[in-house]
């Protein structure tokens, strides 16, 4: 698995938008019990801490240490490194397997032999992502231009799958229909010109030309922003859900 995240980590915990409560009240409501969780490909722990609130204990993992050290710490949720694909999980363990935003970085046929080994019988897999933002028409026309003519050439090859909606990752299970959620936020200027910086593909760009390529765009996204204090952005979530 890639690790593209460990270099920054603060700031992916203080710029990512983190998932509404709605979805995780439908991903309990398929449940059978709330005794012990995964959430794998933790980062920062957004999700892990979510699902503390509801489960006995939460199991986070990542293979990054350094976003461990920015995940927040909760009395139910034990942090840990390690691979996705490999874990010291006993069998049978969980209700509930979460990965959100990080399956697209994994070994599939790995990832769901160790997701049929840890699951408990009627346990729940949910993988979760988010699509680009959408702002407002101006503001929009701005962000796709970087996203795929400046920045395009350095995304890795497996972020086609959240381009594709994650629609074409492989999914060997008898899906369980969901219905549509989205993340909505109020956001600044600085925080949108945070979030993108984060963007792995930024990253590559800043490491192979030695510049920041959010630069070159700050002045037009600027002026496509106007004079609003806040905007409200919308990411559609990508969800995916079954019972291995």
């Amino acid at each position: 698995m890639k690790d593209n995240f460990s270099t920054g980590s603060d700031q992916y915990a203080l710029f990512r938008p983190t998932y509404p409560a709605a979805l995780f009240g439908y991903l309990l409501s398929l449940v059978p019990r709330r005794e012990r969780a995964w959430d794998c490909g933790t980062g920062n722990g957004q999700v892990a801490v979510m699902l503390a609130e509801s489960f006995g204990r939460v199991e986070a993992t990542d293979i990054s240490a350094a976003q461990l050290k920015s995940a927040v710490p909760h009395e139910r949720v034990s942090y840990s490194v390690q691979p996705a694909e490999k874990t010291f999980f006993p069998d049978d363990a969980f209700d509930l397997i979460t990965v959100a935003q990080a399956i697209h970085w994994f070994d599939f046929d790995a990832f769901y032999r160790e997701v049929e080994r840890t699951i408990r019988p009627g346990g729940v897999l949910a993988v979760i992502g988010y699509d680009r933002p959408r702002i407002s028409p101006a503001v929009d026309a701005v962000l796709d231009r970087f996203y795929h003519d400046v920045v395009g050439p350095f995304w890795d090859r497996e972020r086609r799958y959240i381009d594709e909606q994650y629609r074409t990752i492989p999914f060997p299970y008898p899906e369980i229909a969901a219905p549509p959620f989205s993340i909505d936020v109020e956001w600044s200027f600085g925080h949108l010109i945070g979030y993108i910086g984060t963007w792995s593909a930024v990253k590559h760009y800043q490491k192979a030309k030695g510049e920041d390529p959010v630069e070159g765009i700050h002045a037009d996204l600027k002026k496509n922003w106007g004079g609003d204090v806040v905007k409200k952005a919308r990411f559609p979530i990508l969800l995916r859900v079954a019972k291995p």
